[in-house]
């Protein structure tokens, strides 16, 4: 279950390569959260998980994106953007699983 896990994590994370971002998004703020800081945070703490488990600091980083994307994710107007973000947070999500799989 885990190695699956793993390579949807890198399937999404390739996906998100792939992507644009949205350029209106550049230097907005969405209830005090930088977007392009969000999503940047997000995608290396899935990349890390990638590498191997977190330590105990990063893994507390990892829910932050998480809790940051229930706040900004209804806020978003713009359909590219709102589905671009939702990615991301599906991103840490599944980062999030796979954490927890290796500390069980």
């Amino acid at each position: 279950m885990l190695e699956k896990k793993l390579d949807a994590l890198s399937q999404m994370l390739a996906e998100h390569m792939a992507r644009p971002f949205p350029p209106s998004f550049r230097g907005l703020d969405i209830e005090d959260q930088d977007m392009v800081l969000l999503g940047a945070d997000a995608y290396g703490y899935a990349s890390s998980v990638l590498h191997g488990p977190l330590d105990q600091k990063r893994r507390a980083g990892l829910t932050r994106p998480t809790a940051a994307f229930e706040r900004v994710l209804p806020a978003i107007e713009d359909a590219y953007a709102a589905e671009h973000y939702a990615h991301v947070r599906s991103i840490a999500v599944l980062a999030a699983e796979v954490e927890t799989l290796r500390v069980k």
